[in-house]
């Protein structure tokens, strides 16, 4: 027991600081939508699923020269398209296209900085894997911690603030807290890690099917087709998938980023978690014919699961009682991790000096 507390609380005062940073940031993104909706104008308004008003915007949008690389349509959640731009730069436009608001890059919009935080650390794929091993840690921590009280539960006391600021108070604090939360902030970590290391994928969804079946049928398939034309024709696009799949909202738009590559939607049917959905088609951009189409409810069950990772974490199912839970479980982090340091660095006990005998 004396190593695994060693282990405990040496990687706890080196890594809390990382988790108390994601546990903040992740429960304020867990209300993004709610707070833009205060912010932006339109943002409230009702979605209009009509394929063919959806196919006017986006003419529209495209055809306006702002440089669109890509458009995350509206929501049932959030009223708004949002335009993806060359260089980071973006737009958020109204349901009849007309913009609201644009930025040259994320640091003008704090949902992006944040979520850029929270995912990367600002660092890219370098800050993703930092993330991702505190994510392994965060799971250690549950487990050790949960052996580590076991032995003390008979002097349990919740308290969501220590009682002092001394280490004692916090040791206490931090160990009957985390017990409580412990189920919570397992969910919150092995969803975020799974979905940063493949080899944690895998493990959550060998019980489901084969991980290498699974990771086959999400890959991208390999298309290729013309340039992408002056005037696509998006109507005819948006009624062919929306025929394919009438129960389906559309999602997101990307454009090709070089000749060849096709034009790509993502589109949410009813039975799916995932915000944006997994259900993909592809159109060849020279001449819109629909090359390839994938249905997200007939992947394997790995598969599937996997795609539940997101909505978990983010709290994009369950409405707001799901998200307040979830807003609970990154503040309890925030505490855990930011105390745990303190604790550590700050008020650790100090070695009496020995008598010289």
């Amino acid at each position: 027991m004396k190593w695994l507390d060693l282990i405990h609380r040496w990687t706890g005062g080196l890594v809390g600081l990382v988790l108390g940073m994601m546990g903040l940031t992740g429960a304020i993104l867990v209300h993004e939508d709610a707070w833009l909706g205060w912010t932006l104008p339109h943002a409230g308004d009702a979605l209009n699923r009509d394929p063919a008003a959806l196919a006017a915007v986006t003419t529209r949008l495209i055809g306006d020269g702002h440089g669109v690389q890509g458009i995350v349509y509206a929501s049932d959640g959030f009223g708004l398209h949002q335009l993806r731009l060359s260089g980071g730069a973006g737009a958020y436009a109204d349901q009849a296209g007309a913009i609201v608001t644009r930025w040259g890059s994320q640091w003008e919009r704090p949902e992006l900085w944040l979520f850029d935080l929270h995912h990367h650390l600002f660092t890219g794929d370098v800050g993703e894997t930092v993330i991702g091993i505190a994510g392994l840690c965060a799971v250690l921590f549950v487990v050790t911690g949960t052996i580590l009280w076991w032995r003390t539960r008979r002097t349990f006391a919740f308290r969501l603030w220590p009682k002092r600021m001394s280490r004692p108070a916090i040791v206490m604090q931090h160990r009957d807290l985390g017990i409580v939360m412990a189920p919570l902030l397992l969910l919150s970590a092995v969803t975020g890690t799974m979905m940063i290391f493949k080899p944690v994928a895998a493990i959550v969804m060998a019980p489901f099917s084969s991980p290498a079946q699974a990771r086959a049928a999400m890959a991208p398939p390999k298309l290729s087709g013309g340039a992408l034309a002056a005037h696509p024709d998006w109507a005819a696009m948006l009624a062919t998938a929306h025929a394919r799949f009438p129960d389906a909202d559309f999602r997101t738009l990307t454009l090709p980023r070089k000749p060849g590559e096709p034009i790509s939607f993502r589109m949410r049917r009813a039975a799916e978690w995932l915000p944006n959905g997994r259900t993909m088609l592809w159109f060849d951009a020279a001449t819109g014919r629909l090359l390839a189409a994938r249905d997200a409810l007939a992947l394997p069950r790995g598969a599937q699961v996997f795609n539940t990772a997101y909505p978990l974490h983010a709290a994009k199912v369950g409405g707001l009682a799901y998200r307040l839970v979830m807003t609970c479980s990154g503040l309890a982090m925030a505490m855990l991790g930011s105390f745990a340091v303190w604790s550590f660095w700050f008020r650790r006990p100090r070695l009496k000096p020995r008598r010289a005998v």
